[in-house]
């Protein structure tokens, strides 16, 4: 036992700490610790950096939710038999193993990858919070087969945070994928991290890091002076517009990398939007895409990062030809579609009623009817232009946290006043609307 939680296996060790699988009776989840070593046989150096790194991830205890960031659940300071962090549990390994030149990726999985992960930590970063130590090793990988289906940022404990009082260590981090300001020991934002994160993506690309060198001394000299090898030297598959958006977030300069995190995530995003990466032969709309398309639309504007993920993760995704009917008169309705691509016309007895595109929602009836009369749909819907839709059904709503089903329901409303408007102003000016 480490205090209440029931160990089950031992997963690692680092310089400070060890990391251990183990299950919470109480939640009825498995955890991951992370105990720093017991006192005994440490130097007074390794005592202080222990402590300050366990004191950086402490405070962030409960503060930290995004799909794509490691839950700390608690901390327990207990120096005698070793303080521990509880933290989300992620099934799979870290991105460590993907940077063998034997073991690459597909660029778009990478691509996509490094979406995820700027969409995180730009999360992060507008918590106060600089990571600073963004390294493969740190990215843990959700893996379905040979393919990473998901990923999460771990390790706060060389976190800056901007908004604490407390004394910090600065010129922490991982050499290989640090940024000049880093080892300068300069005043670090974002962009110190989006270094590290194009770093953490030129190595998962060429099977190399940015700089290598057997020497540290080396290393810094090359790091703080050298450009690096350019990714189409590195394999043959390389677009110009991929190579540019790597080694653009590599530039020595903070003030010549893109500027924020939201400008990098869209650079990556446009890498797939238009095709500067190779396809897979399945061609599925990913994640990237649909995260992009769905910021783009009316119905999903009061929605934050963290609530069009979860849309992302749990709508189901459908494509609809010409000619298919969504809805037909009379079918009870069970789900609701928003249209991400494309366009519908609604049908009663003959007649076109209205005309719907991207970013509007039909058949929402089906959540919103107190009964299942209500639910019968009234008219047809018919796709005119080939659809991409989000749908969902009253049950597959309800397992959406609370933050995100209110943003629906507030969605939601503004549809029915925009089209109770509608409807009074055809009843008032019958001729103008005809």
């Amino acid at each position: 036992m480490i205090g209440k939680y029931r160990v089950l296996q031992r997963l690692g060790e680092g310089a400070t700490s060890e990391v251990w699988r183990a299950h919470d009776d109480f939640h009825g989840r498995d955890v991951a610790i992370k105990q720093v070593h017991a006192t005994e046989g440490r130097s007074a150096s390794e005592l202080h950096f222990a402590s300050h790194f366990f004191a950086a991830e402490a405070a962030l205890v409960g503060k930290l939710n995004h799909p794509n960031v490691v839950q700390i659940y608690d901390a327990v300071d207990d120096p005698v038999g070793g303080s521990y962090l509880v933290m989300e549990y992620v099934p799979g390994v870290t991105l460590r193993g993907f940077c063998r030149p034997d073991r690459l990726l597909p660029l778009e999985q990478v691509v996509e990858i490094g979406f995820k992960c700027a969409m995180a930590l730009d999360y992060v970063w507008r918590q106060g919070l600089i990571h600073r130590d963004v390294k493969p090793a740190n990215i843990l990988a959700v893996t379905e087969g040979d393919e990473v289906i998901d990923v999460k940022i771990s390790d706060f404990g060389s976190v800056l945070n901007l908004e604490s009082d407390r004394t910090q260590i600065h010129r922490v981090g991982s050499l290989a994928y640090m940024s000049p300001e880093q080892l300068d020991g300069a005043a670090l934002d974002c962009r110190a991290d989006i270094y590290s994160l194009a770093a953490v993506l030129y190595h998962l690309i060429s099977g190399h890091a940015p700089f290598e060198a057997d020497t540290q001394g080396a290393l810094l000299n090359l790091i703080c002076h050298a450009e690096p090898v350019p990714l189409s030297d590195r394999r043959t598959d390389i677009s110009p517009a991929l190579n540019q958006t790597i080694c653009g977030a590599l530039a020595k300069r903070a003030a010549d990398r893109p500027a924020d995190w939201d400008t990098f995530a869209r650079q990556l995003s446009a890498l797939i939007v238009n095709h500067d990466v190779p396809r897979s032969k399945l061609q599925q709309l990913m994640d990237t895409e649909r995260f992009t398309l769905l910021r783009k639309l009316e119905f999903f504007a009061d929605f934050g990062d963290v609530q069009l993920w979860e849309v992302v993760r749990r709508a189901r995704w459908q494509r609809f030809h010409f000619g298919h009917k969504l809805y037909r008169r009379g079918q009870e309705g069970r789900q609701f579609h928003i249209l991400a691509q494309g366009e519908v016309e609604v049908w009663r007895d003959a007649l076109r009623v209205a005309t719907l595109g991207a970013g509007t929602s039909v058949g929402e009836m089906a959540y919103l009817a107190p009964s299942p009369e209500l639910r019968l749909h009234s008219t047809d819907v018919v796709v005119t232009e080939p659809c991409t839709t989000i749908s969902f059904t009253p049950d597959t709503l309800a397992q959406l946290s609370p933050d995100t089903r209110g943003r629906f329901d507030a969605a939601f409303i503004k549809v029915l006043v925009r089209r109770l408007h509608a409807a009074h102003e055809a009843l008032a000016h019958p001729r103008r609307i005809l």
